[in-house]
């Protein structure tokens, strides 16, 4: 694909996928736009994240370096009862980052003359040796290839495999941040430095410190939950600021009767909330011809596995790979999709694993003896990457067991 002229690349989605592959291919060789279809930066969305070891090289190849670890380090996870007793520990030294430590250098580093916003995608064409996108502005972009990075609710996948759609889970996870100045006193001296778990009836509690202002890292009822005060029902999401006090405070009222107190005081401390109904999305295919998909357009593994921008920075480190050593889009894209389904389909096995027993309304994860949970093997298997995690199952209940685990959760 090298030619007389460079390769041009359309990606559609300006989140972390769509900026590490475009800043790879940039300093590749490649011209590369990215089209955002939203008006506003992006950089204030998204929470925590955990940090991983395969970053380091994925981000040097995007063109960022960071020094030391990203985030907030943490030497490993804690679970407490519901009493506030600790159950089970788990040595695993990793750093719980903010989104906003990944997503602004990556930001920073394209040209913000090919960053694209307001820009939404309505239609794919192709032609004999190329592939057009087309957008609701009237205005078109010819392209040796286009890159769907556009999240869970990809446009790029409805136009390509529109029988591919979102699998709601059954259940929501609630998000809150406090600042660390108003957490009480004895949750910062015993509890604020740990990556902690809790298991009330049904559900999961996660807490860990972020980052703070400025990137400081300084010591069933889906329907109802995403209607407004105005009655407006929100497809997938609602914006915090329109999350009805009823749900807050019913919120609150659980954490009250369900949580240690060090834990609760946290969830009544909050200032504000997001809610995020949990979805699976299993793509069959995420080539087609002149078109990827990457990230959560491609697959979407519920937060329990915690690799939602590893998953995504691997997509493009891949793909970048794949194109680097290809004559042809066509051959790059079909060993792209090679390697990366399976690795797409294994996050989201994992994650209906680990949310099984919150999926089936069971009081606890230990329930139901024939998953093989408990909060000892939460705490070990959770927020790893996928071949980490598979290998301790392997070694605890084998491939077999696990298997028909992750089966059952299905439906």
């Amino acid at each position: 694909m090298a030619g007389f002229t460079k390769p041009r690349l359309v990606i559609v989605g300006g989140s972390v996928g769509g900026l590490f592959l475009g800043n790879m291919l940039m300093r590749g060789g490649w011209r590369v736009d990215i089209f955002e279809r939203v008006t506003e930066e992006l950089a204030s969305r998204g929470a925590g994240i955990a940090e991983h070891a395969a970053m380091v090289p994925i981000m040097a190849a995007a063109g960022i370096v960071a020094e030391g670890g990203i985030g907030i380090e943490m030497p490993g996870r804690t679970a407490y009862d519901r009493f506030g007793t600790i159950i089970a520990r788990y040595p695993y030294p990793q750093y719980l980052a903010a989104w906003s430590l990944i997503f602004n250098p990556l930001r920073a580093a394209f040209p913000r003359e090919h960053y694209h916003q307001g820009r939404q995608l309505v239609g794919i064409t192709r032609r004999m040796q190329s592939v057009a996108a087309h957008f609701a502005d009237g205005g078109s972009v010819e392209a040796d290839l286009i890159v769907g990075a556009d999240g869970f609710r990809s446009t790029v996948r409805a136009l390509e495999a529109p029988e591919i759609v979102a699998r709601y889970a059954g259940y929501v996870a609630w998000r809150g941040l406090v600042d660390e100045p108003n957490l009480p006193a004895q949750f910062r001296r015993e509890t604020f430095g740990n990556f902690a778990f809790c298991f009330p009836p049904r559900g999961q509690f996660i807490g860990y410190p972020l980052a703070g202002k400025d990137d400081s890292h300084e010591a069933g009822r889906r329907a109802d939950l995403l209607t407004d005060d105005e009655g407006v029902t929100h497809e997938y999401s609602i914006p915090p600021p329109l999350i009805r006090s009823e749900h807050s405070d019913a919120l609150k009222q659980q954490a009250t009767a369900l949580l240690p107190p060090m834990f609760s005081e946290v969830v009544e401390r909050a200032q504000r909330y997001m809610v995020q109904p949990i979805y699976d999305v299993e793509s069959a295919h995420i080539a087609f011809d002149r078109v990827a998909l990457l990230g959560d357009a491609a697959f979407v593994a519920r937060p329990h596995v915690g690799i939602g921008v590893l998953k995504a920075a691997e997509d493009a480190f891949e793909l970048m790979k794949c194109l680097a050593g290809s004559l042809r889009v066509e051959d790059a894209l079909a060993h792209y999709e090679k390697t990366r389904v399976a690795a797409g389909r294994s996050a989201v096995a994992v994650g209906r694993y680990l949310g099984s027993f919150i999926e089936r309304g069971l009081p606890g994860p230990q329930s139901d003896p024939s998953l093989g949970l408990s909060p000892e093997k939460i705490i070990r298997i959770s927020a790893r990457p996928v071949p980490e995690i598979m290998e301790c199952l392997n070694e605890q209940i084998g491939a077999s067991a696990f298997g028909l685990a992750t089966a059952s959760t299905k439906g």
